[in-house]
């Protein structure tokens, strides 16, 4: 019998196997966005985020100095970091209930804008290479809004936070990890919905 064999025995089962398997996490930040900001009438696709190797794994990551990346022992988030980042974004811009219409590019749906992220800082952070716990959660995307079809970048910013953990649990550093999603995805949603509008409005993100 396989651990997707039978849902009754599949924790006691896979345990058996793989004793040492890590706690996964995952984030639920959502984005709350100015009410002034109008409905959007076009349609977005989001792209995965691009990210380097050592952001680009479900492995939690932490950095004692600027030049360094290690990971929490025993513990993962439930994705690798682009993956879970890429679904919330997109939920982001759904729960807002401003925009007509929002997917991920892989559903090959036809769009007027392409919204393209990389994610350059996604890690824990200590204040100082000797400190016992990590102080700070850092996230940073580069976002880059694409018109289509003729491909060509109408908007570009970067979006950062800088959050503390509230405490010496790890839980108070994935609560870190969420209110600084949260921070980096409302800016975000705010910054598209406003770039698209104006472009779209100016004729030059419709599609023909």
């Amino acid at each position: 019998m396989t651990c997707a064999g039978l849902v009754a025995l599949a924790v006691g089962a896979c345990a058996a196997i793989n004793p040492t398997a890590p706690n996964l996490y995952t984030l639920t930040p959502r984005a709350t966005v100015d009410p002034g900001i109008p409905r959007a009438e076009w349609q977005l696709l989001v792209e995965a985020p691009v990210a380097s190797g050592a952001i680009d794994t479900p492995r939690i990551a932490v950095a004692r100095s600027p030049t360094s990346i290690d990971y929490f022992a025993d513990v993962s988030w439930a994705d690798r970091a682009p993956n879970m980042i890429h679904g919330l974004i997109v939920q982001s811009f759904e729960d807002s209930g401003r925009i007509v219409s929002v997917g991920r590019d892989t559903v090959g749906l036809r769009s007027d804008f392409v919204l393209k992220t990389d994610l350059r800082d996604f890690q824990a952070e200590y204040a100082t290479p000797t400190s016992a716990h990590p102080e700070r959660v850092h996230i940073r995307i580069a976002a880059k809004l694409v018109a289509m079809p003729r491909r060509t970048i109408e908007a570009g910013e970067t979006f950062e936070a800088v959050v503390p953990v509230r405490g010496r649990d790890f839980t108070d550093v994935v609560a870190a990890f969420n209110e600084a999603l949260g921070q980096v995805q409302n800016q975000l949603v705010e910054w598209t919905l406003r770039n698209g509008t104006s472009v779209f409005r100016a004729g030059a993100g419709r599609t023909s």
